[in-house]
């Protein structure tokens, strides 16, 4: 397979990732979580909120990890590091900042520490896990969205600073 095979396959897959993932945060966002805090009483909305996140939980993993290699092989193969040199490519500096930021989350963060956390806080405060929750998921759905937009603008000739 030559270069442009790959590349064409690799853009592919690297947006559809990007859709998934990032589709699937807007519907935790927007649907799972309201839906949960309309329809179940308080005490219980934290362990179902925990049952349908393992399913998007490891949707998220493996889209998240099919986009940074995606990534990373398209920035390998059209040697576009010097992008990260430049100002004028900041949706590149976004894009990579996203992706850390969940990798951290989906890997590190939400396994070892966030579930045990949410627990404590919720045997205290029942209410407070799924306010916190519905806070985080917005801020990372904006942070999310505006990333995108600024890298289609980007990947489009949009380049301010440049």
């Amino acid at each position: 397979m030559d270069t442009l095979d790959t590349l064409w396959l690799a853009r592919a897959l690297h947006v559809l990732g990007v859709v998934l993932w990032i589709g699937g945060v807007a519907f935790v966002t927007t649907t799972l979580l309201p839906a949960i805090r309309r329809d179940f009483p308080v005490a219980a909305q934290l362990a179902e909120f925990e049952r349908y996140e393992r399913s998007f939980g490891r949707q998220a993993r493996w889209t998240t990890q099919l986009v940074g290699l995606s990534g990373l092989y398209l920035i390998w193969k059209l040697e576009l590091w010097f992008r990260f040199q430049s100002p004028g490519y900041g949706w590149m500096h976004a894009m990579l900042a996203i992706y850390l930021l969940f990798s951290l989350l989906l890997f590190v963060l939400e396994p070892l520490f966030f579930h045990k956390l949410l627990r404590r806080l919720a045997a205290r405060h029942p209410a407070l896990p799924m306010t916190l929750l519905a806070r985080l998921h917005w801020l990372l759905l904006g942070l999310s969205l505006l990333t995108t937009a600024a890298a289609v603008a980007g990947a489009h000739g949009w380049a301010p600073g440049a």
